[in-house]
C-alpha cells in the first residue's frame, strides 16, 4: 500500500474518531426544574366520584362505571386521593392518574431492560414509571391560566380497554381525556374533548404540555444519551431533529407539524395528530440532568414540549391523537407509512441509502434463515468483502507496483534533495509511473469506494434494534459492548472494562497496517511527519473508541479486517507473481524509453510551471542585482540568453 493510501486510511481514522467524540459529548447543563411526582399508588376502593352513565351507554357497553349522584355539578376537592387506573393489552400495560388524567406509566410487556436481562429476569420493561410524564392542557380562561395536570378528573367510563376521565371547571365547561388501548399494536388513541368554553378561551390558543423522563434501559446510559432526540415532521414533508444527546430547544417552525417523536436509543413514543399539530406557540426542547441529580443515574433525558393542539371552538371541541409506544424496529415503523423510520440513526445521503437498500434488506435475509445474529454479521461481512474482492485486487496489484518502484522512488528523492528541485523530482516521479505503468492514485480510488460502505455500517449496527440482547461468544448483548474484565473504577477516555473484540479489531488493524506499510516512502524534508508512526497510532486509538461501542460493530470490523488480511495472503500466493509483475513493468518500461517520448498533459503543465518558477527567479535575482547596482553607481546591461 503506497503513501496515498495510507493517507486515506488515517483520514478514515482521523473521521471516525472525531464522530464518535462529536456524539459522546454530553452537555453538562442544569437540568430544568425536576418533574414533580403527581401520582401515588391508591387501593382499589378509595374514593371514586363519577357522572351517571346513561341508559343507552349501559346496554350497549360491557363496563365497570363508577356511579355518583350528578358528577357535573361536583367540585372537585383540594385534599383528594389520587386514583391509578390500569389498561392492559398483549403488547403494552398503561396506567393513568385520576389527578390531571394523565398518563403516568408505559410499560412493553414484550421487553425487558438490560439490568434484568443480564440478571435474567422475566420483567417487563418500564419505558417511564409514575412521575415521569405529565400530559396536561394548558390555556387561558377568561385571561386567567388554567393547566390540567393538577385537577381532579373523575372516571366516566371504564372497560378494559377504553378509560373516560373529566375534569369540570364548573357546570357548563368540562374537560374530557379519553383513552383507548388497541390489542395487537402499540397505538394509544388519546382524544381531548373541549365543552361550554365558547369565547372565553382564545381560538388555536390550547397547548398541550408533554414531559416525559425516560428511564435508563440499555447497558450504557451515555451511549442512550448520544443519541436521544426530539424528532418530527411538518406538513411540508420535512423530518428534522433537535441536537443528540444535548441540551437544545426550538421554537421558530416554518410549518405546522405531521407528527412528534420522543426517540431514545432503541425506543420510541410518538404522538400523531389527525389534523396537523400548529407551528405557532409550539416549542420542543431536550435537556440532560445536571451530575449530582438523583436522575442522573437512572434516567435519560427531559423531553419536553408545549404543543398547539389547533382548537379553534372551544365550545364543543375535539382533538383525537395517535399516541404510540413501540421499539424502534426498522421494519415496524416503515409499515405505519408516515416517515417514522427517518427517526432512525442510519447516517446521512449515501450512508444512509446504502443501510436502507443494502445492508439493511442484506441483514433481514440472512437472519430469516434462523441463524444466530453473531453469524448474521459474519455471513454478511462474507458476502460483502466477496463483492469487494475485485476492489482488494486492484488495491493489492497498485500496492506491489509501488513496492517494486520503491528503490527507484529512492533514488529519485537523493538525486533531487533540495527544496528547490521539487519540481524536477515530481516530473522525474511522474515519468516513472508512466513508463512502468504504475500509479499512485490507483490504490486510492478503490480505497474511496469502499468508504461508504465503511461509515455505513459505522452508523448501521449501534442503531439496529435486531442486535438487542443477542447473545454471541462471550458477548452477552450484541447492541452493547463486551466485557471479559471489569476494573470496577472507569479509567477516562477508555472505560471500566476491556472489550476482547475491540481488542481483535485493533490487533487485524495493526497487522494490515504493518505489512502494508512494508513499500511507504519516508518523508525527506524536514518536519514531515512520520506516515509509518501516524499509521500505527491508529489501531491504538481504536482501542479507546471502540470499547465502549456496540461490540457487532466491533466484530464486523474484526471479521471485514481478518478477511481482508486472508484475502492479500490469497492473493499473493496463488495469484499475482511479483516476478512477473516486476519483469513485466520493467519491459514496459524499456519499451517507452525506447520508443518516441510523449508528454501527458500532466507532465507538460509541471514543465510549464517549472520554467514559469525559474523565470520568477531569475526575475527577483536580476531586481536584487539592480537595486544593488544603483546603489553603488555600477551600470551593467543585462541580456537574456
Amino acid at each position: 500500500m503506497d503513501k496515498n493510501k495510507l493517507i486515506g486510511l488515517g483520514i478514515i481514522g482521523f473521521l471516525l474518531v472525531a464522530i464518535g467524540l462529536f456524539n459522546r459529548n454530553e452537555a453538562q447543563k442544569a437540568h430544568p426544574k425536576e418533574v414533580q411526582k403527581t401520582a401515588q399508588k391508591a387501593s382499589a376502593d378509595q374514593h371514586k366520584t363519577t357522572l351517571a352513565a346513561t341508559a343507552k351507554d349501559a346496554t350497549t357497553n360491557k363496563q365497570t362505571t363508577a356511579k355518583s349522584t350528578d358528577a357535573k355539578k361536583q367540585v372537585p376537592k383540594s385534599d383528594f386521593k389520587p386514583e391509578t387506573i390500569q389498561l392492559k393489552t398483549d403488547k403494552t400495560t398503561y396506567e393513568f392518574s385520576t389527578k390531571g388524567g394523565i398518563l403516568t406509566a408505559v410499560t412493553l410487556n414484550e421487553f425487558v431492560s438490560y439490568d434484568n436481562y443480564h440478571a435474567k429476569k422475566d420483567i417487563p420493561m418500564a419505558l417511564f414509571a409514575a412521575g415521569d410524564n405529565v400530559n396536561q392542557l394548558v390555556f387561558d380562561i377568561n385571561g386567567k391560566p388554567y393547566t390540567t395536570g393538577n385537577k381532579q378528573f373523575f372516571v366516566v367510563e371504564k372497560t378494559d380497554n377504553r378509560l373516560v376521565l373529566q375534569t369540570n371547571v364548573n357546570a357548563q365547561q368540562s374537560i374530557q381525556f379519553i383513552y383507548t388501548a388497541n390489542k395487537g399494536t402499540y397505538n394509544l388513541d388519546y382524544d381531548i374533548k373541549l365543552k361550554g368554553f365558547g369565547n372565553s378561551v382564545q381560538p388555536n390558543s390550547v397547548m398541550l404540555s408533554w414531559k416525559t423522563d425516560y428511564l435508563k434501559t440499555e447497558r450504557l446510559l451515555r451511549n442512550e444519551r448520544m443519541v436521544s432526540t426530539i424528532c418530527y415532521k411538518t406538513t411540508d414533508g420535512k423530518e428534522d431533529y433537535l441536537s443528540q444527546g444535548r441540551d437544545d430547544s426550538k421554537t421558530d417552525f416554518d410549518n405546522n407539524f405531521d407528527w412528534l417523536v420522543y426517540k431514545q436509543s432503541y425506543f420510541s413514543a410518538i404522538m400523531k395528530p389527525s389534523t396537523p399539530f400548529l407551528k405557532d406557540g409550539t416549542k420542543l426542547s431536550i435537556h440532560n440532568y445536571k451530575e449530582g441529580i438523583k436522575m442522573y443515574n437512572t434516567h435519560i433525558m427531559h423531553y419536553a414540549s408545549a404543543i398547539n393542539l389547533g382548537v379553534s371552538n372551544a365550545n364543543d371541541a375535539s382533538v383525537h391523537i395517535s399516541w404510540m409506544f413501540l421499539p424502534n424496529k426498522l421494519d415496524l415503523l416503515k409499515s405505519y407509512g408516515q416517515g417514522y423510520e427517518g427517526i432512525l440513526n442510519f447516517g446521512w445521503g449515501i450512508f444512509k441509502w446504502i443501510n436502507l437498500y443494502i445492508i439493511h434488506p442484506l441483514f433481514e435475509t440472512i437472519a430469516s434463515t434462523g441463524v444466530g445474529y453473531g453469524l448474521v454479521i459474519l455471513i454478511l461481512t462474507f458476502i460483502i468483502k466477496l463483492v469487494l474482492t475485485p476492489v482488494q485486487w486492484k488495491m493489492y496489484v497498485s500496492g506491489a507496483k509501488m513496492r517494486i518502484l520503491k528503490p527507484e522512488l529512492e533514488e529519485i528523492n537523493k538525486k533531487y534533495p533540495k527544496k528547490e528541485d521539487a519540481m524536477k523530482k515530481q516530473m522525474e516521479t511522474m515519468a516513472l509511473y508512466r513508463e512502468s505503468g504504475a500509479s499512485p492514485f490507483s490504490g486510492c480510488v478503490p480505497m474511496l469506494f469502499q468508504m461508504p460502505l465503511l461509515f455505513a455500517v459505522f452508523r448501521y449496527f449501534p442503531a439496529s434494534f435486531d442486535l438487542r440482547q443477542q447473545p454471541f461468544l462471550w458477548a452477552d448483548d450484541l447492541s452493547t459492548y463486551d466485557s471479559i474484565w471489569n476494573f470496577g473504577k472507569d479509567i477516562p477516555l477508555y472505560g471500566d472494562h476491556v472489550s476482547l473484540f475491540t481488542l481483535l479489531m485493533a490487533a487485524t488493524t495493526m497487522i494490515y497496517t504493518v505489512y502494508n506499510s512494508s513499500n511507504m516512502q519516508q518523508p525527506t524534508q524536514p518536519g514531515m511527519p512520520n506516515m509509518k508512526v501516524i499509521m500505527y497510532i491508529m489501531p491504538l486509538t481504536m482501542v479507546f473508541f471502540f470499547n465502549n461501542y456496540s461490540s457487532g460493530l466491533s466484530f464486523y470490523y474484526f471479521i471485514s479486517t481478518l478477511m481482508s488480511i486472508l484475502t492479500m495472503f490469497a492473493i499473493k500466493m496463488f495469484f499475482i507473481d511479483e516476478e512477473k509483475l516486476k519483469a513485466k513493468m520493467a519491459a514496459q518500461k524499456a519499451d517507452a524509453q525506447s520508443g518516441p517520448k510523449k508528454k501527458s498533459k500532466f507532465q507538460e503543465r509541471l514543465e510549464m510551471m517549472q520554467k514559469m518558477q525559474a523565470e520568477q527567479q531569475r526575475s527577483k535575482n536580476k531586481k536584487k542585482y539592480n537595486c544593488f547596482f544603483e546603489r553603488t553607481k555600477i551600470k551593467v546591461t543585462w541580456e537574456t540568453a
